[in-house]
């Protein structure tokens, strides 16, 4: 390295001829990729569990967000390396297929591949190694399918829904109103589920949070909440038998489509483009007043003169509706979007019972509530919480649970959690693995081990020696023929976790499984990274 001076006596710095980038390839590589993804696991293997520690992320703005959500972590990381970032797409299709598990299927793939680079020091081939975890893969989904029992609940009784909603916010923030938070997920899901398919949307599930009150005041509303205001403070608070033409043109004069100005030279001219624009307003709203609306909803903004003019006419509105919000008001009420005001019938209006505005503590926070609708087939659950940190952790506890109860009524069908379905197949995994005769032996059996790692993180989480912890309850599964026996990681003296009612169901388990094995056969099999246009 060399430093020169220009004619300025600016500095410079000449470097000599860097040596050839030095690549790896084959085992090396595997060996670099798996260290990679276990940084990854062992980052996220503390948060695992009902006791599992929380992670504060900074932002390169500033702003901070405190959760223990596997996918919300992974997504705000910053990860360079590509095959750390294919544990963060893990976790994302863990979450958009199942909703819940993120922690544990990035945990589990990261103890997959730490005793799979033990094979390769045994000098066994990374295709054996991933024909052998596929074998134990479907063993595991094969033993979870026995073992699963069939959860029995009706509209009427709705209480084993709750339990394995409340394991599921049961690490969450909201663990201090537990069966509360709980209760409203459920209702929620069966007020929109179609119970004959078996289907849930729940995109017609709005979450909505306020700051201010305590988590206990989160409510489940039978309509819409939409975060607005009447477009005028003089305006009525409160519509009654709501008539809601859900608008998406603006009350404003039609604009040139042209650059072209016009240039007003007379008050003549003047007072002449007022009239027409007054005249344009007022055709704008009779049109609406003449369809029998009493409420407008609109997508856009209007002046303060179409305001006034709307007030004079006793005909409240709502401005800068967003377009999700409006999509779910018309599917509650029945309503279409109306593009045009020429399109305004009687026949595209919403229909609920009351529209109302309602306010909040002393900053007078105000907010539009929607109840009655004609098709109730959209609801809101109105979070509250002491600050926006804790209600946004609230949300994404919601979505777990509402995700879980999803699932099971899909299919009713659960195991137990505390790390007892993975103890019962490592246990069924390792038996099996006697009557294989090829190298695929070894990678079958690492499998079985593999899997120990869930309980040992959730014993190791909850203050227990996770060693001990985890060879008594192997050992108790194996003489008393119980596969609920699991980690008492809140310290109930209980191990069998049908008594603690620690569900789990079995879709969200058996997709666990496929998505770790499908990721570590992936990483498995690339032995070389080469970057876009690098030859």
């Amino acid at each position: 390295m060399n430093l020169v001076y220009d004619d300025m006596g600016r500095p410079f710095i000449i470097m000599r001829e860097q040596a050839a980038k030095q690549r790896i390839t084959g085992i090396d590589a595997l060996k670099s990729h798996i260290m990679a993804a276990m940084s990854v696991a062992n980052t996220m293997k503390t948060s695992l569990g009902p006791r599992g520690m929380d992670k504060i992320m900074v932002s390169p703005d500033g702003e901070i967000t405190i959760t223990n959500d596997g996918a919300t972590i992974l997504e705000q990381m910053h990860v360079e390396n590509h095959i750390a970032k294919l544990m963060v797409e893990l976790s994302k299709s863990q979450d958009n297929e199942i909703g819940d598990g993120t922690t544990g299927v990035v945990v589990l793939a990261g103890a997959l591949l730490e005793k799979a680079e033990a094979l390769l020091d045994k000098g066994i081939h990374p295709l054996k190694i991933s024909a052998g975890y596929d074998a134990a893969c479907n063993m595991a989904i094969a033993h979870m399918s026995k073992i699963a029992e069939n959860m029995e609940w009706s509209p009427s009784n709705i209480e084993p829904l709750v339990k394995s909603a409340m394991t599921s916010l049961g690490s969450k923030i909201v663990n201090r109103h537990l069966r509360h938070i709980a209760e409203i997920c459920v209702k929620s899901v069966l007020a929109v589920a179609d119970l004959e398919r078996k289907d849930v949307n729940l995109d017609l599930i709005k979450v909505e949070g306020k700051v201010g009150s305590s988590m206990e005041d989160t409510q489940l509303v039978s309509g819409i909440v939409l975060d607005k205001e009447m477009s005028h403070p003089q305006m009525p608070k409160e519509v009654k038998d709501a008539k809601i033409c859900i608008l998406t043109a603006a009350f404003e004069p039609p604009k040139p489509k042209t650059k072209h100005s016009a240039n007003i030279t007379s008050v003549e001219s003047y007072t002449k483009l007022q009239e027409m624009e007054q005249k344009y307003f007022t055709e704008m709203v009779n049109l609406v007043k003449d369809s029998g609306a009493n409420l407008v909803l609109c997508q856009w903004g209007f002046d303060d003169e179409a305001n006034h003019l709307l007030l004079q006419n006793k005909l409240p509105a709502v401005r800068w509706v967003g377009g999700v919000e409006m999509e779910l008001i018309a599917i509650a009420t029945g309503g279409r979007i109306i593009p045009r005001f020429s399109e305004i019938t009687p026949e595209k209006l919403g229909k609920a019972a009351t529209v109302r505005e309602i306010s909040f503590g002393t900053t007078k926070d105000r907010m539009l509530v929607i109840e009655g609708c004609e098709n109730s087939k959209a609801v809101t659950i109105f979070v509250r919480g002491g600050n926006k940190m804790v209600i946004e952790e609230a949300k994404r506890s919601i979505h777990d649970a509402l995700c879980v109860t999803r699932n099971l009524l899909r299919d009713s069908k659960i195991i137990y959690g505390g790390g007892s379905v993975e103890i019962a197949c490592s246990l069924e995994i390792s038996r099996q693995a006697d009557n294989i005769s090829s190298v695929e032996q070894y990678a079958v059996r690492a499998f079985a081990d593999a899997l120990d790692a869930i309980p040992v993180a959730l014993a190791e989480n909850s203050g227990l020696p996770p060693i001990e912890s985890l060879a008594e309850v192997k050992s108790r599964q194996l003489k008393e023929n119980n596969p609920r026996l699991g980690i008492d990681c809140n310290h109930k003296n209980e191990n069998d976790m049908k008594n603690q009612s620690v569900y789990d169901s079995l879709i969200h388990k058996q997709q666990q499984f496929l998505l770790a094995t499908q990721v570590v056969k992936m990483i498995l099999k690339i032995d070389d990274v080469i970057t876009s246009g690098e030859f």
